[in-house]
């Protein structure tokens, strides 16, 4: 295990060379550019944000609902049915990343596999003391 100095050291390299317009680090390490979007014209004071692991067992759906902030996530494992009202469904596997718009209502989503559970990385943004999730 690499000590802290070592770590905060690749860091910094990384961001020097990406800002050099280089992908490689020493070490092999590296960085890629997974989604990029513009965000809400939204005031961030007052607001929060937190990081939540979602595992979407095969089979299981999650319910109609809203999310008063906005929402970025990104698939780990497996593979997620994806819907939000007004857009096609669309399927998206390890590594790829979505955003769902303050008040986009999002509609049932989960597993798209009958034997594999998918398992997602949430960032989600919201007013601090308020609710992230309302069931529709």
């Amino acid at each position: 295990m690499k000590n802290r100095r070592e770590i905060v050291q690749l860091g910094f390299a990384s961001l020097a060379l990406a800002a050099m317009g280089s992908s490689e680090t020493p070490g092999g390490a590296g960085i890629k550019t997974v989604y990029e979007r513009d965000l809400p014209p939204v005031s961030l004071d007052g607001w929060q944000v937190t990081v939540l692991q979602l595992i979407f067992p095969p089979g299981f759906t999650s319910p109609k609902h809203v999310h008063p902030g906005f929402v970025l996530g990104y698939v780990l494992e497996g593979e997620l049915r994806f819907h939000i009202e007004g857009e096609p469904e669309t399927l998206l596997s390890a590594g790829e990343a979505f955003y769902e718009a303050p008040g986009a209502i999002h509609l049932p989503s989960g597993s798209a596999s009958a034997n594999k559970p998918a398992r997602v990385l949430v960032v989600a943004f919201g007013e601090k003391g308020k609710e992230l999730t309302k069931p529709l």
